[in-house]
Formats: structure tokens, C-alpha cells, sequence
């Protein structure tokens, strides 16, 4: 009993540490993401705390982080543009389409949960997986390099001189305590991200550095802090938009593309914590709480939101593990924003930027490397293809793009499988025994197998080894009983499987007496009953 306590203990501690740690990295990025959305930064942060905390308590995998996403802000991008064209000028429509979006948007993604949509994530190949994780790796380095720019005269501007120096060592400063910290035995059960902000901050603050800071940051995107309220609900939105067909067709095709792309990177991110902990999440559970996420932060003025890889990484390795650790990160983020707002704009950008670095090393698959030369090349090209896509469009085409390079691969290699072996019996019957699924790819070689004006009066076709899969197969087979009977040869089929024999038998009378169902083989028994093995 005492270890199980003592257990326990420590996996709050190491929750509510990881916890604080991941706020830390989600305020400038829920800001961030609010400003290429074209949305208020507190409209991103109570996203961040609300779907996060709605995640934390209800969703299918426990220590997963969620929050406003930049794979999200980008769609958004165009419908605040066109909602706010839509009315008069200073009237900000286009937030009153996003929340009204956000709240279809979670409807959707709650009815792909009940209708356990979730689950096809297992159909994601692992090359897709490897370059979707290189690919996010690639966009949230790239995502990092504009804090290295400035404001000059309403212009970003790189950085030069003293200000570059000053933030690549702070940067490299704060990653060298986060490589150096687990390796000093008495350290390695600290934070190394809290500890490594932390310092950084102390170093800047006290030596009274000009350097960028997360207030620096706001204001220089036109906002004017983190302070706020409590989030309230925002029931003018359907005031302020009419609620007809016309807004539906508007917003429903932005609502379908962001909750396809919030389901993919959660689902995927999912995955990859099941990975890293060696454990199981639920999908569809995961869909409906954010689905449900989504619905109340539509109606609480937030820009909705996903499972955010890089924090989650960042509460993994901080030993976050349970949804204690998303509460205390969300829970942090609000009272940040209501009561210490003036603390954590003071947190320099560079600290930040160097622990989203690390996350960059740890989530990029260094092992793709090595193994490039030892997996299929049609696999190289779609783990190249999903990193380029996710880093050029966004995560949804580069996954969808990816699943469907490999099916069309897989469909291509299974369709050079059929084979048929052919044989004559004592009575002169001729048999052709085929080996290998029968679908749409194969059906060309399948018919290419039968010499029907040359074969005898007596023909039998076994399915021993053989998969009718789809209608295609099935037309198949119907084609060459047809064949065979127009030449007026006997044709018998053998070991179809049980579902493709009604089928069959309701597209024609024609395979009455040609289906052979005294069958004496007791190998057709494992192949025709496969469920009975489950």
C-alpha cells in the first residue's frame, strides 16, 4: 500500500510540474496562432484552456495536451476574411462565422465518435506516420523562425547584430539545460523545460536584457496584453449571423476540412503518445470529447482546437502521464490570464523558442535516415511524400494523400498475386486452382488465366486459396460463367466463401448448379468461416 501511495504521489507531482511547464509553451503559441487566424490573442487562449481542459478530463488519452493549433489557424484564415466582407466595415463578422464554424466543426467530430470513425486511424500506414512526424517537426521549426524577426516601421525584419547573438545564445543556453539537466543524476527527476524557462527568465530579467519577450511579442501584433476575464458565452453570434441555408453552405465546407483536420493530427498525435508510453488510448472517445471541446468553445468565444503534438511531446517527457497534467495546464493558462498575466509576459521569447527546438529534436524521426535504404522505395517516396505535403498544405492532405499512394501500392502488389494452377483430372475435367485475392486490380489477370475455346467440355474453378473481395471479383466470375456457358461447356466453381456465394446466387440464377455446396474438404472450412477464429 505504501508503494502504490508513494507511486501515486509522484505521478502528481511529475503531472502538476509538467503541467505548469506546458503553459508556458502554449501561451505564445495559442497567441501566435490567434494572430495568423486574424482573431483577438484572448480569443486563442481561452481556445487553449478550454478545449484543453474539456480534453484533459474527457478525452481517450490520458497526458495528450490540446489547444489552439496553427494546422487549424490556417483554414480559419480565409473564413474571418470572408465573413468580415460579408457585413459593414468595423462590424467583425468574420468572428461570429468562426464561432458559429467552430460549433459545426465539434458536431461533426462528436458524430464521427458515435459512429466509432475513429478507429480507421489504425488504417494510417507507418510510413504516412514517420512523415507526418517529420513533416510537423519541419513546420513547427519553421513556425519558430519568426520569432528571430522584429518590427521595423510596420515590417518584420530579421534580426542582426547584438539582438541575433543575444537570442541564439539564450536559445542555445536554454536547450544546453534541457540536453545537460537529465544527465546530473541528482537532476534527472526535475523538469529540465520548467527548469530551463526558468533560468533563462531569471538571466534576462535580472540582467535587465533587451530582448523579446512574450508582452513584447503580443503587442507587436497589435494586442494589447494577456489580461482578460472569464470566458463567457458569446450568444449574439446567432444574432449577429442570419441562421439559414445560405450560412450553412457557407460555413459547412470550413467546418468539414477543420474538424477532417483536427480528428488527423489528434488521432495521429494519439498514436504517437500511445508509442511513447507503451500504452492504449481510445479513438472514437478522443473524437467525441473533441468534438464536445469544440461545441463549447464555439459558444464560449474561442477559435477552437486539436491535440497539440510539440506540447504533448513536452508533457511526455516531463513525466506527465495522467489527465491530471492537461488540467493543471489549462487550469495554469487561465489563472495566468486572470491574475499573473504580468508575470508570464515576461518570459522571454527565447527560453520558449529553444524548448520548442527540443521538441523539434525529439519528435523528427532520426531513424528514417538509416532505414531509407532498407524499406521499399515505394514506402520512401510516401514518408518523403506526407513530410513534403504536411509542410507545403497542411496535415490533412499529406495524411489523406499519403493513405492513398499506399493503398493504390498495396492494391498494385496484391493485384500481381493471383496465380492458377491448372491441372487435368482421370475423368478429362479441367481445374484451375486459384491462389490469391480476387479484386479490382486482379481481375485482368484472373481472366487472362482461362483458355475457354480451348479447354474441355468439363471445367472446375477452386477458390481453395483464394479471397472473392469486392463487386468487381464478383462481376468477374459472373463474366466467365457466362463465357463458359455460351460455349456450352460445364462449369463448376469450388470453395467460394459463404457471403460471395449469395451474391452470387442473387445476381443470376445462372449459378444454380454451378456453386458446388456438398463440399468434403475440411480445409475449406478454416478458409470459408474465418470469423469463428476471432
Amino acid at each position: 500500500m505504501t508503494e502504490f501511495i508513494r507511486k501515486r504521489v509522484t505521478n502528481v507531482r511529475n503531472d502538476v510540474l509538467s503541467g505548469i511547464t506546458v503553459t508556458l509553451a502554449l501561451v505564445p503559441e495559442a497567441v501566435a496562432f490567434a494572430f495568423v487566424a486574424g482573431v483577438d490573442p484572448l480569443v486563442g487562449l481561452y481556445a487553449a484552456f478550454m478545449v484543453g481542459f474539456i480534453t484533459a478530463i474527457f478525452g481517450g488519452r490520458p497526458g495528450m495536451i490540446s489547444g489552439a493549433t496553427g494546422a487549424l489557424a490556417v483554414v480559419m484564415v480565409s473564413l474571418v476574411s470572408e465573413g468580415n466582407a460579408m457585413g459593414a466595415t468595423g462590424e467583425n463578422l468574420g468572428l461570429y462565422y468562426l464561432f458559429a464554424t467552430v460549433i459545426l466543426m465539434g458536431i461533426i467530430q462528436m458524430l464521427a465518435g458515435i459512429f466509432k470513425l475513429g478507429k480507421f486511424v489504425r488504417l494510417i500506414p507507418h510510413p504516412v506516420m514517420m512523415g507526418f512526424v517529420n513533416g510537423l517537426a519541419i513546420v513547427i521549426f519553421l513556425s519558430q523562425l519568426g520569432m528571430f524577426t522584429k518590427k521595423v516601421n510596420g515590417k518584420k525584419v530579421w534580426l542582426e547584430g547584438n539582438s541575433l547573438y543575444l537570442m541564439i545564445g539564450l536559445v542555445a543556453l536554454t536547450m544546453l539545460i534541457m540536453w545537460g539537466l537529465p544527465k546530473i543524476k541528482a537532476a534527472k527527476k526535475l523538469p529540465e523545460a520548467l527548469i530551463a524557462i526558468l533560468v533563462v527568465s531569471a538571466i534576462a530579467i535580472f540582467t535587465n536584457l533587451d530582448v523579446a519577450t512574450v508582452g513584447s511579442f503580443i503587442r507587436d501584433g497589435g494586442g494589447e496584453g494577456l489580461k482578460g476575464g472569464l470566458p463567457v458565452p458569446h450568444l449574439e453570434t446567432f444574432s449577429k449571423i442570419p441562421m439559414n441555408i445560405a450560412t450553412l453552405k457557407f460555413i459547412f465546407p470550413y467546418a468539414l476540412i477543420l474538424a477532417a483536420i483536427g480528428l488527423i493530427e489528434s488521432l495521429m498525435t494519439l498514436n504517437l503518445i500511445d508509442d511513447l508510453t507503451e500504452t492504449r488510448g481510445n479513438s472514437n472517445r478522443e473524437c467525441i470529447a473533441q468534438g464536445g471541446a469544440n461545441i463549447v468553445t464555439g459558444l464560449f468565444g474561442g477559435m477552437g482546437g486539436c491535440a497539440m503534438i510539440g506540447q504533448s511531446i513536452i508533457n511526455i517527457k516531463g513525466g506527465g502521464r495522467g489527465r491530471l497534467s492537461g488540467i493543471v495546464a489549462s487550469v495554469t493558462l487561465l489563472l495566468f490570464i486572470l491574475f499573473a498575466s504580468s508575470y508570464i509576459e515576461q518570459v522571454p521569447i527565447a527560453a520558449l523558442v529553444g524548448v520548442m527546438f527540443m521538441v523539434v529534436v525529439g519528435t523528427f524521426a532520426w531513424s528514417s535516415f538509416r532505414i531509407l535504404n532498407r524499406i521499399p522505395k515505394t514506402d520512401v517516396f510516401v514518408l518523403v511524400l506526407v513530410s513534403a505535403l504536411t509542410v507545403i498544405f497542411d496535415l490533412a492532405v499529406a495524411v489523406i494523400a499519403g493513405v492513398i499512394v499506399s493503398a493504390l501500392v498495396f492494391s498494385w502488389e496484391s493485384a500481381k498475386r493471383i496465380r492458377a494452377r491448372k491441372f487435368i483430372k482421370q475423368d478429362g475435367t479441367k481445374v484451375y486452382e486459384i491462389w490469391g485475392p480476387l479484386f479490382f486490380g486482379s481481375v485482368s489477370d484472373f481472366n487472362s488465366k482461362f483458355d475457354i475455346k480451348n479447354d474441355p467440355e468439363n471445367v472446375a474453378i477452386d477458390f481453395i486459396e483464394s479471397r472473392v473481395t469486392d463487386h468487381s471479383g464478383i462481376e468477374a466470375i459472373f463474366s466467365l460463367v457466362e463465357k463458359y456457358k455460351a460455349a456450352n461447356k460445364n462449369i463448376t466453381l469450388k470453395h467460394l466463401s459463404e457471403e460471395c456465394k449469395v451474391l452470387l446466387y442473387k445476381s443470376s440464377p445462372i449459378f444454380t448448379g454451378v456453386i458446388e455446396e456438398d463440399i468434403d474438404d475440411p480445409r475449406y472450412h478454416v478458409v470459408a468461416n474465418p470469423e469463428d477464429f476471432k
